[in-house]
């Protein structure tokens, strides 16, 4: 691939704030008031943001939302190819993340254009952090689906995922979501249920699937962002681990030796594993 064209300009990912507009970093505020295009997920609350921000728009404001991105980005590339400033930014948090970007974004990159971001809030990880569930490992899942097969099959892959995972989900329908996950992953499986993050009515649920399914059933509203606990490890009992004793001592390995590697490969007692072999042995 060719280097990249030093004249060119730069596609900029500003994330925005969630619903408090004091969110909002110094960098985002000087772009907003130097970029020579500002594509915007919705054009009134960008210029909302703006005049909250104290800022003028000097810049050409266009539209890029889902349903246009994609005839959108051809003329955005081109105006980065001609050496101007995108600034794109959505509703809230950051571009591309389930919101409009990812076509553009991927397209200046394959043309090898610069693409930079303007870094700050994120319903995902706020979420994840106010979960107190883990948060060494998690999994970002998107959107719930509206159909309840598709809901299904989407809390179904979650079913043994050890990972904390968080999605979105519609206020009108996330009821409907916590019932499905009672059923596909439990009642007693840890949540969190973050709504409305940043504004005056913010609130987070904690509690079980079961919990959180009873609360939601009374009817919820705003900004939804859902966090699942991941699936505890499950430990195999003793007695289901003999045949695989059984298959390495027939391979040549000693019994003790055989024992012992699968107990540590399993996460069992050596000691109960080496009884049930002894015990089944005696049971033939």
């Amino acid at each position: 691939m060719a280097p990249a064209d030093r004249s060119a300009g730069a596609l900029v990912l500003g994330a925005t704030p969630l619903g408090d507009a004091r969110d909002a970093s110094s960098r985002l505020a000087e772009a907003l008031a130097t970029a020579d295009v500002v594509a915007a997920e919705d054009t009134r609350r960008t210029r909302a943001l703006a005049a909250a921000l104290g800022v003028t728009l000097a810049g050409k404001v266009v539209s890029c939302y889902d349903a246009v991105e994609r005839a959108r980005a051809a003329t955005l590339v081109e105006a980065v190819r001609a050496g101007q400033t995108v600034l794109l930014v959505t509703d809230a948090g950051m571009p591309s993340v389930s919101d409009p970007g990812y076509r553009l974004v991927a397209e200046c990159v394959a043309e090898d254009l610069p693409v930079t971001c303007l870094p700050g809030p994120s319903a995902v990880t706020a979420a994840l952090a106010l979960s107190g569930l883990a948060t060494d490992r998690f999994c970002f899942e998107g959107f719930a689906p509206r159909k309840q097969g598709e809901r299904e099959r989407f809390l179904a892959a979650l079913l043994e995922e050890p990972r904390t995972a968080v999605f979105f989900d519609s206020p009108h329908r996330l009821a409907s979501t916590l019932a499905d996950a009672v059923r596909v992953l439990g009642a007693h499986r840890r949540a969190a249920v973050c709504r409305e993050l940043t504004k005056p009515y913010e609130e987070v649920r904690r509690g079980t699937l079961g919990e959180l399914a009873a609360w939601a059933g009374e009817g919820v509203r705003g900004e939804v962002t859902v966090v699942i606990a991941g699936a505890e490890p499950c430990t195999p009992a003793a007695e289901d681990l003999v045949e695989a004793v059984r298959r390495r001592v027939a391979e040549g390995e000693r019994l003790k030796a055989a024992t012992a590697a699968v107990a540590a490969a399993e996460g069992v007692s050596k000691r109960e594993l080496y009884e049930a072999v002894l015990a089944a042995r005696e049971g033939e």
